[in-house]
């Protein structure tokens, strides 16, 4: 099992606390920049929260 297998199956399995982290930073950024990037921030979370679930089977 590769390097990326494993981070794939790590984060499969800690998703809710991955999204979490995900949106902290988005919160962090937005609150540094005073909102001004706030729909490209916005963009990038849902990007990532997608390639999390990308190989998820659907139901």
């Amino acid at each position: 099992m590769s390097f990326l297998d494993k981070a794939k199956d790590l984060l499969a399995q800690n998703a809710d606390k991955v999204e979490s982290a995900i949106d902290k930073a988005g919160d962090m950024v937005d609150e540094k920049t005073e909102g001004k990037f706030s729909g490209v921030v916005d963009k990038a979370q849902d990007a990532a929260k997608n390639a999390i679930h990308k190989d998820e089977p659907t139901q």
